[in-house]
């Protein structure tokens, strides 16, 4: 990641889940470990892609995820406008614009962390 576009991760905060978002998987070894956290807005195609791949990795890794708009957010909106989608680990910025599936998958698997 540019060093241009890194931030300072955030305080985590709680935020209402974006209506009509999935529940979370069922609980698995990994979902005791992570939480992902997708930061989006409506009508954002780079948004509906970073879901696919969110939805998919943590349904095969039975881990937890939520989605946040940005646009119910101001705090949210502020932080991440220009760069969304985001993806959140446990409350710290993974990825955004593109979600890449071995990398997520990746991250949410290895235990070193």
């Amino acid at each position: 990641m540019s060093p241009l576009f890194r931030r300072k991760p955030a305080q985590h905060r709680q935020a209402p889940q974006t209506p009509g978002a999935p529940q979370p998987a069922q609980s698995s070894e990994h979902s005791e470990n992570h939480l992902v956290t997708l930061i989006r807005k409506p009508g954002c195609h780079l948004c509906d892609d970073a879901q696919l791949v969110v939805e998919k990795v943590c349904a095969d890794l039975g881990v937890p995820w939520e989605g946040k708009d940005i646009t119910q957010d101001r705090r949210l909106h502020d932080e991440y406008w220009e760069q969304i989608p985001v993806v959140l680990i446990d409350g710290r910025q993974h990825t955004f614009w593109r979600v890449n599936e071995e990398r997520l998958r990746k991250a949410l698997t290895d235990e070193s962390k």
